[in-house]
């Protein structure tokens, strides 16, 4: 294995085995009504199949999820101090293409939870998640190293992209104009503060035409000018036939950049349809 001491030998293709990764889950056109409960619309084009969604963990009582390290203490016969938390409980609906799906609740309602599953990060304990490609959680925040100028981050996010380095070339000053960098691209990203590296973030995974993209309070940051602009890109992203599934706490933001609104509370689908009726709903149940 080739030790990598420099920033050329990071991104030399020749330094790393091939990556090609497929679609955690797929829909089969000639099967899909047949293999879930879900009803379709067959005028449309599904892109994402939820059916019957149950996601569940175990945490501690402190909060944190066991994992891993506590698995040896699950084995033991005292489990005293952990529980189960039931976080997604039978939810379905059919995304379709060309739409903009706002995912709203309160906190700890189980929406990341929903869109961690619907990536394939975490395991459904129950129920199917189909998608006709690999959905794609918006951020770059892996592959992006903190001792590195920021200019060379957009060169790592890039590539974990799919690009290839003379791509990443010619929408360097781009990006770098999107997220409002000029002055410090050639900064270590350490020395920038969290909004800036949310907007560089943002500007990297933004370049790219997703099919499939979660935004997950990701507008929540840098000031009112730059959601704007972020606002505009995800309308650009859909309007290209890309669906979006924007999780946010802003209900302007989702009205903004939503046609459809899904409403989940402590795991349950609460509401499914028009944007402004859904959001108007949640409004007057926080009263």
């Amino acid at each position: 294995m080739v030790e990598l001491t420099n920033f050329d030998d990071l991104i030399n293709p020749r330094n790393h085995g091939k990556f090609q990764p497929q679609p955690v889950f797929e829909i089969e056109p000639d099967s899909r009504s047949a293999n879930t409960s879900v009803k379709l619309d067959e005028t449309r084009t599904p892109v994402v199949i939820v059916d019957n969604l149950h996601v569940k963990y175990q945490v501690y009582s402190s909060g944190k999820s066991v994992g891993a390290a506590g698995a040896k203490r699950l084995l033991q016969t005292s489990t005293r101090g952990i529980r189960e938390v039931h976080a997604v409980k039978g939810v379905s609906f059919v995304a379709y293409e060309n739409e903009s799906i706002g995912v709203i609740g309160s906190n700890g309602s189980g929406k990341s939870t929903l869109m961690r599953t619907i990536t394939g990060l975490t395991s459904p304990a129950a129920g199917s998640v189909f998608a006709s490609s690999r959905p794609n959680m918006l951020g770059v925040g892996a592959a992006l190293i903190p001792d590195l100028s920021g200019e060379k981050n957009i060169m790592l996010g890039g590539l974990a992209l799919g690009y290839n380095r003379q791509e990443i070339n010619a929408m360097r000053e781009d990006i770098t104009k999107f997220a409002e960098l000029e002055e410090f691209i050639d900064l270590p990203m350490r020395t920038y503060s969290s909004g800036m590296a949310a907007r560089l973030k943002f500007a990297i995974a933004a370049s790219k035409q997703h099919d499939i993209l979660i935004v997950d309070e990701a507008l929540a940051v840098g000031d009112a000018r730059f959601r704007k602009r972020s606002e505009a890109k995800i309308r650009e992203i859909r309007e290209n036939a890309g669906t979006i599934f924007h999780v946010s706490h802003s209900m302007g933001s989702i009205l903004e950049t939503c046609n459809r609104v899904i409403w989940i509370e402590k795991g349950v689908l609460m509401m499914d349809g028009d944007a402004k009726t859904v959001v108007d709903a949640y409004k007057a149940k926080k009263k």
